[in-house]
């Protein structure tokens, strides 16, 4: 089953801390967007593989509902 992390509100992408291949684990933060001037880190909902990473620090803004990850 794959996992599609997308963004509830639009902001800033400030930091993306994992690429495809990385494993992670439930509660681990995959990215954090900047809201303005306030930081919205984004969680793995489970354990697994990050297979895509559909966003960079220099997306600039990004809009809600924006696939970021995916996690199988």
């Amino acid at each position: 089953m794959t996992q599609e992390i997308r963004t509830d509100v639009s902001g800033s992408v400030w930091k993306v801390f994992v690429k495809p291949g990385d494993q992670v684990k439930s509660g681990d933060i995959l990215f954090i967007l900047e809201v303005m001037k306030t930081e919205v880190p984004y969680e793995a909902e489970m354990d697994g593989e990050v297979t895509a990473v559909h966003i960079t620090e220099d997306s600039g803004m990004i809009e809600e509902d924006t696939l970021a990850v995916e996690i199988s």
